[in-house]
């Protein structure tokens, strides 16, 4: 007779049910699994004869056939483990079929028994929870993990008799996490660097202000030592608390990635990810035989950061033109397409020149008119008009860097103030599934960015003045919109918009 144990697999960040199918037919002793197993799949046939062996139960004496259906679909990973495992025990009675009927098995078997954590977890409970499983028993390390989608009844376990004797004899107590609660006992987050320690820079802090407000990406150029990298550095500890949709969303990328730690199954840090210049375009858009995330989608509601913005291969930096524009990533394969999440907030820095001091009010610049056009030239104009602040940050005069710190405002304020205005664009964006201004669409942008009759003046002499594109056009609206918002304005003002067409490097837009 033919069992059948629920299970599932994830392809990308989605997960599908899979049939683990049991048979024993009259052979010579053997396991055979079939319906696409990789690698890891198939050496579950030794993992699982021992672990059954080492429980206490005996295995069949026959040929056990597994099949994992749907056949076309890649199956991949050690979660099977545990289901195969029951299977067998089932086609061995020691356990009945109609007591499975509303469970599925998630889990990795060591060879005495013991449930191993997988990667995954959560996607694979959601994709489980779609297709109406009511109970999952998981390794006791992804419980809480697991837990966290609210609706299916979770059961932790930690050996192979603990999951026979919650059939059997005693049940595995249920696993609950207060998703919302936990969200709230961990909103205090430390971070090591303060913008109270950075002095000066007033007006690169407010573009950093106006960028985690709205989300937007930022450039910022300056002479080595100006505290562009510091100021990178601050800039996690000004943003906003996640949204429970997006901390679910993190948490999957992470979780299939293999970074969630089982003592924090939720994600409550936005990521920043510090990106070195060595590193490939596969490394950050995502890739490989078996396409896994990159630093784009770890990045992902958070900040992605590239230090020496220039010193990164013109063709790695082409690669994030897309996902800048469209906030997620495709990566195809012969076989399928895999779809990620990248809304990520791109935060750049340069120097001005090859020497560093192209503006510089001490050092005099050694450059060449080529050397500089060249080093300019590997950020392509099409990548720069999708990075909405760029701006200069100068060295310190000496009396701004020997004034005390003590004046400076710090971290905690500004985050205030950036919390407010997240807030306003969750209200006003509550029915058009988007979170930020950064995330508006054309077709938004002239419903919520309306200008009046003196800013639709300033707008047309900057659009015929500065050869602004329909994009540049675009995200300056997008940009006002948030700077209003930080003003807890209404209607975007002539200020406003005069103040998001400054924010363009080495143009002063302010005379429009």
């Amino acid at each position: 007779m033919v069992n059948t144990v629920k299970t599932a697999t994830v392809i990308g960040l989605n997960a599908y049910e899979v049939y683990v199918e049991t048979d024993v037919v009259n052979s010579l002793p053997s396991i055979s699994i079939v319906g696409l197993p990789d690698t890891s799949v198939n050496e579950a046939r030794d993992r699982v004869k021992s672990a059954i062996k080492n429980s206490g139960y005996t295995f069949p004496s026959k040929k056990v056939v597994i099949n994992l259906a749907p056949a076309d679909l890649k199956k991949v990973g050690t979660s099977f483990d545990l289901p195969i495992a029951i299977g067998i025990l089932t086609e061995e009675e020691v356990l009945a079929p109609e007591q499975l009927k509303d469970y599925a098995f998630i889990g990795e078997l060591s060879l005495d028994g013991t449930i191993r954590g997988v990667n995954g977890v959560l996607p694979l409970v959601l994709g489980l929870k779609e297709a109406g499983i009511k109970n999952v028993i998981v390794p006791k390390t992804n419980a809480k993990e697991a837990a966290l989608n609210g609706e299916v009844n979770i059961y932790g376990a930690e050996h192979l008799t603990e999951v026979v004797n919650h059939f059997t004899e005693t049940k595995i107590e249920k696993t609950f996490v207060d998703v919302n609660k936990y969200l709230l006992e961990k909103a205090a987050i430390h971070y090591a660097f303060d913008f109270k320690d950075v002095k000066g820079q007033h007006k690169a802090k407010k573009a950093l202000e106006i960028a985690a407000a709205g989300a937007h990406n930022l450039l910022m150029s300056g002479s080595p030592g100006s505290g562009k990298t510091l100021m990178a550095k601050c800039f996690p500890s000004i943003l906003p608390p996640l949204e429970l949709s997006e901390a679910l969303e993190l948490t999957k990328i992470y979780s299939v990635c293999g970074l969630l730690s089982p003592d924090e199954p939720l994600m409550i840090k936005r990521p920043f990810r510090p990106v070195h210049h060595t590193a490939s375009a596969n490394g950050i858009i995502g890739g490989g035989s078996t396409p896994k995330p990159g630093e784009i989608t770890l990045a992902d509601r958070g900040v992605l950061f590239l230090d020496e913005m220039v010193e990164f291969p013109r063709q790695v930096l082409e690669v994030l033109r897309q996902p800048l524009e469209d906030g997620e990533i495709v990566i195809s394969r012969a076989k399928h397409s895999i779809k990620y999440p990248a809304k990520f907030m791109l935060l750049g820095a340069m120097n001005p020149c090859p020497c560093g001091y192209l503006g510089d009010r001490e050092k005099t610049c050694t450059c060449s008119d080529f050397q500089i056009s060249r080093y300019k030239s590997k950020l392509s104009g099409p990548l720069l008009d999708r990075i909405d602040l760029q701006i200069n940050v100068p060295r310190l005069t000496p009396e701004e860097l020997l004034l005390s710190t003590e004046q400076e405002e710090s971290s905690a304020q500004i985050r205030q103030r950036v919390i407010k205005a997240r807030q306003i664009q969750i209200e006003r964006y509550k029915h058009e599934s988007i979170l930020t201004n950064s995330e508006l669409t054309s077709e938004l942008i002239k419903k919520y960015c309306k200008l009046d009759e003196n800013s639709q003046t300033i707008m047309r002499a900057a659009v015929v003045k500065y050869q602004l594109s329909g994009r540049r056009y675009d995200r300056v609206l997008k940009l006002a919109r948030t700077i209003a918002d930080l003003d807890e304005c209404q209607n975007i003002t002539a200020m406003h918009l005069t103040q998001a067409l400054q924010y363009r490097m080495d143009n002063e837009l302010t005379d429009v």
